[in-house]
Parts: C-alpha cells; structure tokens; sequence
C-alpha cells in the first residue's frame, strides 16, 4: 500500500471542496496542509481537475462527481480520497483502485440523523403536514372542523423499508414505536435475531413489498443496479393511495412516473430528501400539496457533520502514519 511518507512531504496538501464545520476545518488546518473552498460554491469540473493534480489527498463531497476520466487526470500525488459522507456512488472505485489511489467514507455518523428525518416524513406525509402548514400560511384556514384536513393514522399500516443497512434498521426501530408493521426487501436477509428485535419480516420479492405497502421508504445506495429500481412498473404495484418516502438517493426513482403517479391520485403523496438533477427539483413536486418536498437535510445535524469531519481526519492520519485507514472502501468485484 503506497503510504504518505513516500512522498517525503512534511505534511500532506488535502483538498477540501466544500465548506466543513469551523472546528474540523481548524483542526485540519493544524495537521495538514489545506487548500479550501473559499465561497462554499459546488466546484466546476476544471476547478477539480486543478484540485487532484495537485493535492496529495481530495476531500469530496455529494456534490463532486469523482469519475474515471477525473481520477486518470489526476496528478502523481493524489494517494487518498478521503470522503465526506458515508455514500461513494459520486466516486469510481474501481477506477481509484486502478490508480492505486485509496478511497474511504465516514459510515454510520449519520445514521440517526437520516432515520429521525425520515420518520418525519413517514408521519408527515399521511398526516398531510405540508398542506396544513401551507393553508395556515397562506391566511385560508377557517377552523377546526370534523371533516377538515383528514389524513391517515400511522397504527397498523405496513411500512416497506428497501434497503436493511444501518438506516434501514434505525427507521424500523423509530417505526415501530408508532405500531407501524414492518416489511423489508435486501439483498441479503438479516439474522433471526435482528429481525425478532425489529418484529421486521423479510419479503424476498421487490414486487410483493412494493405491492403489500402502505408506505415505502427507500433506503439503499444508487448504483447500475438500484439506479430507476421504482420505475413506471413498479410505481404502479403500489396501493391505490399509498405514499413514497426517499431520503437516499433521488436516482432509485424514476421521477416523471412518480410525478404521473401523484398527479393522477394514484399515490396519495411523498417525502423527498433527495432528487436525480439537485439542486433542481421539479416544479410539479413542488406545486402538489401532498409532497415534502426538503433540501437534502438528512444528514444536517451540527453534531453529525462534524463527527463525519472527524472520521475524515482520523483516516487521513492512519494514511499518513502508513496504516489502512479504518474506512477504507473497496470497489464491488462481482
């Protein structure tokens, strides 16, 4: 494994392409040798393409799209990226490795932070928060009325969870409390002992869970094979006013059908953390009164963003001290 002090550099340049918390950034700015990001805008691809050729460790985030034709180009020095955030599906792994270039994430700093977010659309989609909010807004609410904003109670209803990693589980946990059942699809299913505990039963269709739902929520990473995974198809196997909650990636959906879906009545609304063009979101989203629509806040903790800032610099050290970072992720060789 190629290791900092083959560099035979004091302290290794790190390029920083998004703004992090103030103490992550001084601590950084103690320990290494940091080329930041002064306005905090999203960094066009020359502006990364001058980054890796000349800094020994990049720091990414969401935001920058790390590819293969990114990595090739980079320079000599670029050994380590050090990524903000526990997704890497913004990072060709494969192509890293070809570089012998490492590359790591921050995984389960924000796993409570995306799942509390996520139960706040769970309950707030069928309790229609968003169009009560806007009516009291608006001056157009007339009072309390038996028959006036009617929703949907959470207790007894079938929440599908796709994707039983870290979140996945946290959101079952939160779920239950609220007499939820829950039903999960993954790739792999989980021990007897953790389904006991999370009274989670395992639905090996995609189909059948999509189909038996009253709520799906989505909860796994965007790759070739998750990427449009609730299509035209399977949008139409879900119940005739069933909700759609997506705080993981907006790929996973195709989004002119879902539009189609809430449009027609089909769907009776959604909760969306996530969109495939951000920062765009589709005005038609924004317009339906039974869509949350949220700025990509599930990990928008004070406290979870500096823990992943932490995690970034404990990697960065190991790097430099010539160990395996702790996080280091490797490509699916499948």
């Amino acid at each position: 494994m190629s290791d900092f002090n083959d560099t035979k550099r004091s302290v290794p340049c790190v390029g920083v392409t998004r703004h992090l918390m103030p103490a992550v950034e001084a601590r950084m700015s103690e320990l290494f040798d940091v080329v930041t990001n002064e306005d905090d805008h999203p960094l066009s691809r020359d502006e990364l393409f001058d980054l890796v050729q000349r800094c020994d460790v990049l720091v990414p985030t969401v935001t920058d799209t790390i590819d293969a034709e990114l990595i090739a180009d980079a320079g000599d020095r670029l050994k380590l990226i050090a990524n903000y955030g526990a997704g890497t599906d913004h990072i060709d792994l494969a192509a890293a490795r070809k570089r012998d270039i490492i590359v790591t994430n921050t995984p389960g700093v924000f796993t409570d932070d995306t799942a509390d977010l996520t139960m706040a659309l769970i309950i707030g989609v069928p309790r229609r928060v968003r169009e009560g909010v806007a009516l009291v807004r608006h001056g157009d609410w007339s009072g309390w009325a038996p028959s006036a904003m009617l929703g949907r109670k959470l207790g007894g209803k079938i929440l599908g969870i796709v994707g039983m990693g870290r979140i996945g589980q946290a959101v079952a946990h939160r779920a239950r409390a609220f007499g939820l059942d829950i039903a999960y699809h993954n790739r792999k299913r989980l021990p007897e002992a953790a389904e006991r505990m999370l009274s989670a039963q395992f639905i090996p269709s995609l189909d059948d869970l999509v189909a038996s739902s009253d709520i799906l929520t989505l909860h796994c990473p965007a790759t070739p094979e998750t990427v449009g995974l609730l299509d035209r198809r399977r949008l139409g196997l879900m119940r005739k006013g069933a909700a759609l909650i997506n705080t993981a990636r907006g790929e996973l959906i195709d989004q002119e059908a879902l539009i189609d879906a809430l449009e027609s009545g089909h769907l009776v609304g959604a909760g969306l953390d996530v969109y495939p063009d951000e920062p765009k979101v589709d005005p038609r989203l924004i317009a339906h009164p039974n869509v949350m629509t949220l700025p990509h806040i599930g990990s928008a903790t004070v406290e979870g963003r500096e823990a992943s800032g932490e995690r970034v610099i404990a990697n960065i050290r190991f790097w430099m001290d010539g160990h395996r970072p702790p996080d280091q992720v490797l490509p699916n060789l499948d």
